[in-house]
């Protein structure tokens, strides 16, 4: 028998369904994956907007990650939105609970679809220096790719060499916020 692989999100609970660990548990269960959550945040979100957002403490955050890691194991992890210094500093103690070389996917959300700021401006420093570097793959959209290089006029293309200059082992610009919706993976 083929064993189902075992995959972690590590992100902000949506009460909308439409984000966050509901849409990474909808994405695992159509890739037939089994999909389990360490929530960094709660948010009262709809099809509108953002109305309130929750950090879950840190010490919660590291501790759901050791319970699925000393019994279910983990085969990869998905990290979404983390929202502050506190809570990065958590993901990162929590990654260093993996077996070593499991493949780690960062989607660096900073602004959700309606323009709330999902990201404390001083936490970004934080993203880029702490957790950029333990990535298997970094997937920005260009407005996040501008945001952590600097580049706020730069095409698709250098976007994603300067992100993988930040350490991750590949980058992809998704596309879903220009007119040419294509992905850029460098």
């Amino acid at each position: 028998m083929r064993r189902v692989p075992r995959v972690l999100s590590i992100a902000g609970s949506d009460s909308g369904g439409g984000a966050g660990i509901q849409a990474d548990l909808k994405a695992f269960a159509a890739c037939g994956v089994h999909g389990m959550t360490a929530i960094t945040a709660i948010t009262a979100q709809n099809t509108v907007g953002v109305i309130a957002v929750e950090a879950i403490v840190p010490e919660m955050i590291v501790a759901q990650v050791r319970a699925i890691v000393d019994d279910i194991g983990v085969d990869a992890v998905k990290v979404g939105m983390l929202g502050t210094v506190a809570t990065i500093e958590a993901v990162r103690t929590a990654l260093d609970l993996l077996p070593e070389r499991t493949p780690v996917v960062i989607d660096p959300v900073m602004v959700a679809e309606s323009g709330a700021e999902l990201l404390d401006p001083a936490a970004l420093r934080a993203l880029i220096g702490r957790l950029l570097p333990r990535a298997t793959v970094v997937t920005p959209n260009v407005p996040e790719a501008a945001a952590l290089t600097g580049l706020h006029d730069a095409d698709p293309e250098t976007l994603a060499r300067a992100v993988l200059e930040l350490g991750p082992r590949a980058v992809v610009v998704t596309g879903g916020h220009r007119e040419n919706a294509a992905d850029v993976f460098y």
